[in-house]
């Protein structure tokens, strides 16, 4: 009784009426025995060793319009259960929970600074991989920059005797963490909180010249350190986008929560800054180097965080430090074996799918890129090939709505006009990733309103210029998941409702 042969559609049609005849069968024998054909002939669920986050029946997502619009009152409840203790509150930077004292960029404009990171991204990994000519390495903005577009997502924290709160953007492509701080002997920009004061501070303390961690600096930070004199040693770190913070590089101690505290916590005291968008007080680094928060906390939280993060129109989130019993369903995908010198987080993409179809993309595509996962790029990139076949398909699943051009609001190029619409069906788009490991992408984490529209929607994905630029899981598609970096385990996990 093989099941070698592939059955035609006449096939199928034929033997449908002999199998419902069977159920219909008393013999319990005879019901198993279907069971066994059904299982060994691949009509069963699949792959028994597939992980999947998010696991829907149906192919597509109802997306409700009114889902997309902001809320105009703050939800001041946290996500953080009792098992997060070294957990902190993320808000959106331009969220409804944001304490920010500008205008919210366009789309356009959050779109020019995101290209900006991509850039600085893609042209560090090419430097690594050696794949840059003389010309391109001529005009590289990454030779000493770090990625620019610094990011969506806030926490607040504590640093110095007494406890300052701080509001930081969190960043995994950055490693250190910096401040604004008094007396702004050069200039600093108009941020939302007061600005720190190292000399109110008792346990600050200024790193010195001959230290260990000061010559670390060049590593996190792609600058050298100077000095002012021997006991001062002075940082620069700069971004892609242009923004900047020099100044004194110190220690004090960090508050995480009321019962998590760093001592002696490295980070810079910014005399000089600037910062795009900048209300928030400074970056908080979340990448692979030694001067970052991840690897200073190593000893207390194991090289181990989780973050989720919310839309822009939600109030919960979380970043948390060390391990948590909260992910019943969480699954994981090993870190990517040809890691670089970048610091950055790579991870294998093995496949994506539309509809519940995989998409006919061949395995060298993805692997001639690789792909980071970074919070602080806001629009996934994929390589052309990639993409192309992605947004073909996602027209193909939206063919009954009227498409329309962004009107060069963005860079986007598949969009539609929901008017009449209020609750429109969106293919489902899953990623699959090293250890088969499957991630269905829910309608918010597909399509996003273009600006002063909400009933014009894109989709939310952009193609990179050429088949060897590095490929980016970016922030907007990994909100509303709990994301796990198990940087000692070397692997990253997913799982869904992250921010319930």
């Amino acid at each position: 009784m093989g099941c070698r042969r592939k059955l035609s559609s006449a096939d199928r049609m034929l033997k449908l009426p002999l199998l419902l005849l069977l159920l219909l069968q008393s013999s319990a024998n005879v019901f198993i025995l279907l069971i066994i054909i059904m299982l060994s002939c691949g009509l069963g669920k699949g792959n028994a060793s597939e992980q999947r986050v998010g696991l829907e029946a149906h192919h597509h997502h109802t997306l409700p319009l009114t889902s997309m619009l902001p809320p105009f009152v703050c939800n001041t409840t946290t996500s953080k259960g009792p098992s997060r203790k070294a957990s902190m509150k993320v808000v959106h930077r331009f969220g409804p929970c944001s304490a920010r004292i500008q205008d919210s960029p366009t789309v356009s404009e959050l779109l020019l600074h995101d290209e900006s990171r991509v850039n600085s991204i893609q042209a560090r990994v090419a430097k690594t991989k050696g794949e840059m000519s003389e010309s391109k390495t001529a005009n590289l903005p990454a030779e000493h920059e770090s990625p620019g577009g610094v990011g969506n997502y806030v926490v607040t924290v504590g640093l110095g005797t007494p406890e300052k709160e701080l509001d930081l953007v969190f960043d995994t492509g950055s490693h250190l963490t910096w401040t604004q701080c008094q007396p702004c002997a050069g200039k600093c920009y108009k941020q939302s909180a007061t600005i720190f004061d190292p000399a109110a501070s008792t346990s600050y303390s200024n790193v010195s010249c001959t230290s260990p961690a000061c010559s670390a600096l060049q590593s996190a930070t792609l600058y050298r350190p100077f000095c002012v004199d021997s006991t001062t040693c002075v940082y620069r770190v700069s971004y892609g986008d242009g923004s900047f913070s020099i100044g004194e590089f110190a220690k004090d101690k960090l508050s995480l929560s009321a019962t998590d505290l760093v001592d002696g916590f490295l980070f810079g005291c910014g005399q000089n800054n600037h910062l795009f968008f900048g209300d928030n007080a400074g970056l908080m680094g979340l990448g692979r180097d030694g001067l970052s928060i991840v690897s200073q906390t190593s000893q207390q939280y194991g090289k181990y965080f989780s973050y989720c993060l919310p839309t822009r129109t939600g109030s919960d989130g979380h970043l948390t430090l060390g391990k948590t019993n909260n992910n019943n369903n969480l699954r994981f995908t090993p870190f990517s074996s040809s890691q670089d010198k970048t610091g950055l987080y790579f991870i294998d993409v093995l496949a994506i799918s539309v509809n519940g179809r995989q998409l006919p993309i061949g395995p060298a595509v993805f692997k001639a890129s690789g792909t980071i996962i970074d919070s602080g790029t806001v629009i996934t990139r994929l390589p052309p090939a990639a993409y192309a076949a992605l947004r073909d398909a996602f027209r193909q699943g939206m063919a009954m709505y009227p498409a329309v051009s962004s009107g060069g609001r963005s860079s986007f190029d598949t969009c539609y006009d929901f008017t009449g619409y209020p609750n429109p069906n969106i293919p489902k788009i899953s990623f699959t990733f090293g250890g088969d490991l499957v991630v269905d992408l829910g309608p918010r984490l597909t399509m996003l309103p273009l600006q002063g529209s909400a009933s014009q929607l894109c989709l939310a994905f952009l193609g990179n210029r050429n088949a060897s630029d590095v490929g980016i899981l970016g922030n907007f598609q990994q909100q509303t998941l709990e994301v796990v970096y198990d940087v000692a385990g070397g692997k990253l996990g997913f799982a869904s409702g992250g921010c319930s």
